[in-house]
């Protein structure tokens, strides 16, 4: 018997995939270990390995399929001493993607026409026959004012031939009746429809879309706002970029950023917490998710444990995770989980936005531009770098209050980044 292989799950939360490439073919010998397919699910592109010894017996779901169901038999696999066109038999590819063809119906016949003198234009309330409009039109007779003798009162050329003509008549013109008789132009009933092109959503902005939809649907957000001064955080950082630099490693704001926000919910750990129905659940670590934008969608690579990491480290990773997220390249456990996130869209001159939380988390803090403003320093109106940073809040498992004084943490650590350094 051959071994069906199936579409894997290739994460914990998986319900389908795209095979996007096979890397075998019909015939091919494999050993576990080898590569068969590269799959995409909804954050990347992964590739699936053999697990048994054998020959491709037969490929059921072609490259390029979309939407391939977890556990579909995507191929089968004869063990060996098994003649693998035997083990393909005539099984054929699962046909759950085909609509099934309607039923037939018998053919009924269409009514006829009902045969008419008129035309489709002779919709008003005089009643004419097409010639007797026409010599009425020649000779500017008004047919309102012309008694018919024709059947149910119907004009007809003769009554017209007697009819005195209008006292002032216009110039003859041409009329729809006595031009050849052509399709009206079709109406449309409702709006006319813009010019477009319909393009598939992809899986990752599928579930993109569903997450979203059902974060603002179920968790109640509550979003605070602070103006933050990023003066001595971007001195602090050109310093250590002198230090770091032999090692060729470059600090970005975003990493001190991300360090600020961990040792802020260590600082205040009602706010490192997710919502689980009847119960809360408190982290005693801070993983932080960050949002990275990749072609076609978003992901969120984690920092695992930045609470505890230098920023060198933290640097060097967010460096490699980035690459590897717009490569499609990143592995599940990489971006599934986090206790928390941040999104910094600051580079792209925005200067607040509220961001969507991203389930089960309980948090995550928008990063708007750092730009020169008047600001208060010491009493005194003096020109500084400011930032607004905005946390988005999970009203069920934390109250207003514990965000405000995670805000607060924020702030005075970024202010005075010496703090979280030490």
């Amino acid at each position: 018997m051959p071994i069906e292989i199936k579409m894997p799950a290739l994460s914990p939360t998986m319900e389908q995939g795209n095979l996007t490439k096979w890397l075998v073919k019909e015939g091919d010998a494999v050993a576990s270990g080898d590569l068969l397919a590269e799959i995409e699910t909804d954050k990347a592109t992964m590739e699936f390995e053999a697990v048994d010894e054998g020959t491709i017996a037969k490929i059921l779901v072609p490259e390029g399929s979309a939407d391939v169901k977890v556990g579909t038999v995507i191929a089968l696999l004869a063990i060996e001493g098994e003649d693998a066109k035997a083990a393909a038999g005539d099984k054929k590819a699962p046909a759950a993607e085909q609509a099934p063809p309607p039923p037939k119906q018998e053919a009924k016949p269409e009514p006829a026409p009902a045969q008419t003198e008129e035309t489709p234009d002779m919709a008003d309330r005089t009643k004419a026959s097409p010639l007797a409009r026409r010599v009425a039109e020649q000779q500017g007779v008004d047919l309102s004012q012309v008694q018919g003798s024709g059947p149910g009162g119907r004009i007809v050329k003769a009554d017209v031939g007697g009819a005195a003509p209008q006292a002032a008549p216009a110039p003859a013109q041409p009329t729809p009746a006595a031009q050849p008789a052509a399709a009206p132009a079709p109406q449309p009933d409702g709006p006319v429809e813009t010019p477009h092109e319909a393009v598939k959503l992809s899986s990752m902005r599928k579930v993109i879309a569903r997450r979203l939809t059902e974060s603002k649907q179920t968790v109640p957000h509550i979003y605070l706002t602070v103006d933050i001064q990023l003066d001595k955080l971007l001195k602090v950082r050109g310093e250590l970029n002198s230090g770091l630099e032999p090692r060729g490693i470059k600090l970005s704001v975003n990493d001190l950023l991300i360090k600020a926000l961990a040792a802020a919910l260590m600082e205040v750990p009602e706010c490192n917490v997710s919502f689980a129905g009847d119960k809360l659940l408190k982290y005693k670590r801070a993983d932080i998710s960050v949002a990275v934008s990749i072609p076609g969608g978003l992901i969120t690579p984690i920092i695992f444990e930045a609470d505890t990491k230098p920023l060198s480290r933290i640097a060097t990773e967010m460096k490699d995770l980035a690459a590897r997220a717009r490569e499609g390249k990143l592995l599940p456990p990489e971006y599934q989980g986090g206790t928390a996130s941040i999104s910094n869209m600051g580079m792209y001159g925005i200067k607040q936005f509220d961001a969507v939380i991203n389930p089960p988390q309980g948090m995550i803090m928008a990063i708007g531009s750092g730009e020169k403003r008047p600001y208060v320093i010491n009493d005194s109106l003096q020109i500084a770098t400011v930032m607004c940073a905005t946390g988005s809040f999970d009203h069920r498992a934390i109250d207003g209050a514990d965000g405000a004084r995670l805000m607060e943490a924020f702030k005075r650590l970024v202010e005075n980044p010496i703090a979280m350094l030490a």
